[in-house]
């Protein structure tokens, strides 16, 4: 079997003077980068399914020609790829990720909960009032830069304030690698400011609180109300949940879509990286200190606290940097114990059950 060559050159490009058209599972969000995980004889016995909502009883999938559900897998979130096995689908392949949303549960557990699978652009969505929060805006841009995912900022309701731009030199200044966009959700502006991320056969995510308007956004993107929205609380500003489960909607122009619920915790782990990317300023400047592991309190030689005592340092952008890395550690180092802790526990199962197995041979 030979492979269409045509299906790896960018959609724009001519075969044989006929503009390429994206295959089925391509509008899904099927790239190289999966297909060259398989073989040819494996794609022909269990084809590629993408999980476009998580429920408690089950996964829902599509394909080619394939749209079910099957049964839930604690490995596998919204975005993911797996190669179908119609007779055991719990014994389906679960393929690579080229990216994953991923934060420590809410609660106690010391649990990783997975937000999203696969997803090519996020876009952080704050509206101009109360809800905006810098500290928030931070946490969201770690998080993408960590899953290697292209974050946009977005902010709405930007025709209920007298001043936008206020809050557009605020979100800038978090980090120049972030594009910030102004717009009224409620009408054609999101297709035509978004157009350039939301590309054909690519997936892209709305964050944020509840209430800033991912779900009008998702709408506005699908040409329609399919989606259910509610309006703010007047008092506070604050939104009320209405998307209660993150779910994949195809739109015009072969994009998916990843409506989220508004989170009101977003706790870091595993994001290190992240974290340096979005304060790059004062990580960079951390690298001269005069000892290694200078915590930028009260240590002489402190590079950091050079800086902001010379005003070139915002001395509360430090205090958020310093709040995070502190956050961010702790986590990774309680889901470590945790992982440790599960890993000895079933390694003991192990091995109680092969001396019942010696004692009791017949078992």
């Amino acid at each position: 079997m030979t492979r269409d060559i045509s299906r790896y050159l960018p959609l724009g490009l001519t075969v044989g003077g006929v503009e390429r058209q994206l295959t089925a599972l391509e509008k899904m969000g099927w790239q190289p980068f999966f297909e060259q995980q398989i073989s040819v004889d494996e794609l022909a016995r269990t084809p590629p399914v993408r999980v476009v909502e998580v429920h408690r009883n089950g996964l829902h999938v599509i394909g080619e020609h394939i749209d079910k559900m099957i049964q839930p897998r604690a490995d596998v979130t919204v975005g993911d790829w797996l190669l179908l096995d119609s007779d055991h689908p719990l014994s389906s392949r679960h393929l690579e990720r080229r990216s994953l949303l991923k934060r420590r549960a809410p609660g106690t557990d010391r649990q990783v909960q997975l937000i999203a699978a696969n997803v090519d652009t996020i876009f952080i969505v704050s509206s101009c009032n109360q809800d905006f929060n810098i500290a928030r805006l931070e946490r969201y841009i770690a998080l993408a830069f960590e899953a290697d995912i292209s974050p946009v900022i977005v902010l709405t309701k930007a025709d209920l304030v007298s001043d936008v731009q206020a809050y557009v030199d605020q979100a800038r200044a978090i980090s120049d690698l972030v594009p910030v966009v102004t717009l009224d959700a409620r009408d054609h502006e999101p297709r035509e400011k978004l157009a350039q991320w939301c590309k054909p056969g690519s997936t892209v995510a709305f964050v944020g609180s509840s209430g800033v308007g991912k779900s009008t956004l998702t709408n506005a993107l699908a040409g329609n109300q399919s989606i259910e929205t509610q309006t703010i609380r007047e008092d506070d500003a604050k939104g009320r949940h209405t998307t209660t489960r993150r779910q994949l909607h195809p739109v015009p122009g072969d994009v998916l879509v990843l409506d989220t619920p508004g989170m009101r915790e977003l706790q870091l782990t595993d994001a290190a990286s992240g974290i340096d990317n979005v304060f790059a300023d004062l990580h960079d400047l951390s690298v001269r200190c005069r000892f290694k592991d200078c915590r930028h309190e009260t240590e002489p030689g402190c590079a950091v606290l050079r800086a902001v005592e010379n005003g070139e340092i915002d001395a509360a952008r430090l205090g958020r940097w310093r709040k995070l890395q502190a956050e961010e550690a702790h986590n990774s180092a309680s889901l470590a114990e945790r992982r440790s802790k599960d890993k000895a526990f079933g390694k003991m199962v192990r091995q109680v059950k092969k001396i019942k197995d010696q004692k009791d041979p017949e078992r």
